[in-house]
């Protein structure tokens, strides 16, 4: 993948196709500075003390390749590092790296020599799916799977990310876990938007990593309030945090040049101005425009896009000396913010900025959900900014974003694998998501569940954690129709003990009363509404004595329902809606898949047969007066009824109309065949 300049690592990426979740940083920062910096954060020290450390755990890396004359991942075969492999673009058995993406990917997972992974214990199988990270096949992706099934991987990392869906990788992931694999894939670039995790990232099967900063001294975030409100802004690559908050009138500064700043008086205000210069040739620097306005006497300085979005800028460049420092907190803002803020400024507008250290903060660009009623993505988040790793030809790259949060995760998994080897693929995201520490925005507020799934990961209450909780989340649909719901999960210790259970909710009581009992293997919980319609999100927090656990639970109360009973293997359904008319009815079984969909009216009803036991998800899309909205619910099928085979033999058809139907059959199947050859 080509190298990215820092003034745009955090722009999320939106190619078509398959890309690589990363971005690349060129920096001149020391970067031994750097090293172990993101494992430390993210709890590795206290297994690894105690010699927990991936030994004999594979774990497949579809990527680039891997160098693995690298000094840290060295060795190819039996006796190596990547102790084997495919490449799927040169077709044959030595996926060596010439991008450096994948080996930067098995870095952070296995390394160990000057750089230490999270699991330097671990082996490394390398499948090499692209050879520039511009794009990426979807058949070799598939092909790399069923390969790293065929090889007996334990673990498969996937650091590719596309804000679209493709169900044939994703019926690849499910065959993966089936057979036993944990499945670790990056979460995307495309972010802040919502609804930008595409595939593999939205199978509800993988673990799906979005990535935070770091726990380094350049992980800044911003904030800038105005009349009480907040508006995003992002702190300027080179600027350092301030004590206390700036707060100051903020007035207009045109492009930021000395010639706009002339009869502007600045001293004391925040300066707001334009990226660029309304001259087509000139290049005004950031850095010009935050010294211009520091010489004005200003105390902090926004800039605005020249074009519709966010962006993230960098005051270091090569027309400043080395020893150049920003003087004035200099932070960037949308271009729509940008110009709704300077409409307003002719009314004396008082804005207050903060620049401050935040390791924790979910990066700008790591994609968000949701991407389906009925679940939750990501899973959690990883340090993914400033992550300092392998790379090829021996040396060493400081990079960013999601396909480096996901490594973290398959070294995680790795480690608890080692210990417990007999934990399924299931079991390893139940400790790992809820475990993982909460994390909040600038202002203190946890950030949504679209946004960081249940937090950051911590390996040291993952490795400590003895009760495996599944499922490990929760969705509740109430509404007038269904005021009270329960969910069922199974509860299992990994030691054989009977643990002392207890859950508290971390919920907005004037939305919802929720309730627990526990019996044998069994934690029942129940949520009656209590206030209006919309959707909420909270924690259910399970303690066993020695860890808690947050299972995440996003509740939705509405004005209709839609119910589903199953008799004689298949599912009846009931909408509970005033005025309805009519309903699109969607059945999904629990890999996101759908099964069926019928149409149903107040007098037409109708059913979906269902011919495998198991739980499944339903979505009723319902018309009335006021237009179309969603209601959804589950159901469990455990008499699942049995497939029809129709035999011809059995049918009373006349000789003439057999002869009909046959020939019918040949026509189609020689259509096809046609057709396949073109």
């Amino acid at each position: 993948m080509k190298r990215i300049h820092p003034i745009i690592f955090c722009l999320c990426l939106a190619i078509i196709g398959f890309s690589l979740s990363s971005q690349k940083i060129q920096t001149d920062q020391a970067l031994e500075l750097l090293l172990d910096k993101s494992s430390k954060h993210v709890g590795v020290e206290v297994p690894r003390g105690l010699g927990f450390t991936g030994k004999d755990i594979k774990i497949a890396v579809i990527d680039t390749g891997v160098d693995y004359s690298h000094p840290d991942l060295y060795g190819f075969g039996p006796g190596g590092k990547v102790i084997g492999g495919y490449d799927f673009i040169e077709n044959d058995d030595t996926p060596t790296d010439t991008n450096g993406h994948g080996t930067e990917v098995a870095g952070i997972i296995a390394a160990n020599g000057g750089q230490t992974g999270i699991a330097p214990d671990a082996k490394i199988l390398a499948y090499r799916v692209s050879d520039t990270g511009n794009s990426v096949s979807s058949d070799l992706i598939i092909k790399a799977i069923q390969r790293a099934v065929q090889d007996d991987a334990d673990i498969i990392n996937i650091s590719l990310g596309v804000n679209r869906t493709n169900d044939r990788i994703e019926e690849a992931i499910n065959y993966a876990v089936r057979k036993g694999i944990t499945v670790v894939v990056a979460a995307g670039n495309s972010g802040p938007d919502l609804k930008t995790i595409g595939s593999p990232g939205r199978d509800p099967n993988a673990i799906t990593v979005g990535a935070t900063y770091n726990n380094i001294t350049a992980s800044l975030v911003a904030t800038l309030d105005i009349d009480s409100k907040r508006v995003q802004v992002l702190p300027m690559v080179g600027i350092e945090p301030v004590s206390e908050p700036i707060t100051a009138e903020i007035v207009f500064g045109k492009y930021g040049r000395e010639v706009d700043l002339i009869g502007i008086d600045a001293r004391d205000k925040i300066l707001l101005v334009e990226r660029g210069s309304d001259n087509k040739d000139e290049l005004v620097y950031f850095s010009q425009k935050e010294k211009n306005s520091a010489n004005a006497g200003a105390r902090a300085l926004i800039v605005f896009n020249n074009e519709p979005g966010m962006f993230l800028g960098d005051l270091r460049n090569k027309q400043e000396a080395a020893d150049y420092k920003p003087r004035i907190p200099t932070v960037s803002m949308s271009r729509e913010d940008g110009l709704l803020l300077k409409s307003m400024l002719q009314n004396n507008t008082v804005g207050s900025i903060n620049t401050f250290y935040h390791p924790d903060f979910v990066s700008f660009f790591s994609s968000r959900g949701p991407v389906s009623p009925f679940y939750i993505k990501p899973n959690l988040v990883a340090p993914g900014v400033f992550v300092n790793t392998t790379s090829i030809n021996g040396g060493y790259n400081l990079t960013s974003g999601t396909s480096f949060a996901a490594p973290h995760v398959s070294g995680a998994s790795a480690i608890l694998l080692q210990k417990n080897p007999g934990l399924g693929p299931h079991e390893i995201a139940s400790i790992i998501t809820t475990t993982a520490d909460p994390v909040s925005d600038t202002y203190g507020t946890d950030f949504p569940l679209e946004t960081s799934g249940t937090g950051r990961l911590n390996i040291t209450r993952a490795f400590g954690a003895n009760l495996i909780i599944l499922p490990d989340y929760a969705v509740f649909d109430l509404s007038p129709y269904a005021k009270t719901k329960q969910a069922e999960f199974s509860i299992k210790t990994l030691d054989g003990s009977i643990p002392d259970i207890r859950v508290d909710f971390d919920f907005d009581s004037k939305v919802a009363d929720f309730d627990y009992s526990v019996g044998g293997s069994t934690i029942t919980i129940s949520a009656s509404a209590v206030g209006g319609t919309g959707q909420h999100q909270g924690f259910a927090i399970v303690s066993d004595g020695d860890t808690t656990y947050h299972i995440p639970i996003l509740l939705r109360i509405s004005d209709s329902s839609v119910d589903a009973t199953e008799r004689n293997g298949e599912l009846n359904f009931k909408i509970s809606s005033p005025g309805w008319s009519y309903a699109k009815i969607t059945v999904f079984d629990v890999n996101a898949i759908q099964v069926d969909s019928i149409s149903v009216t107040p007098e037409k009803r109708g059913t979906v047969p269902i011919h495998k036991s198991g739980t499944y998800w339903i979505q009723a899309d319902i018309k009335n007066e006021n237009g179309t909205f969603s209601a959804y619910s589950t159901a469990k099928v455990e008499s699942p009824a049995p497939r029809q085979i129709v035999d011809l033999g059995e049918i009373d058809l006349p000789e003439r109309q057999i002869a009909i139907v046959v020939a019918v059959i040949g026509v189609v199947a020689a259509v096809g065949v046609v057709i396949s050859r073109k």
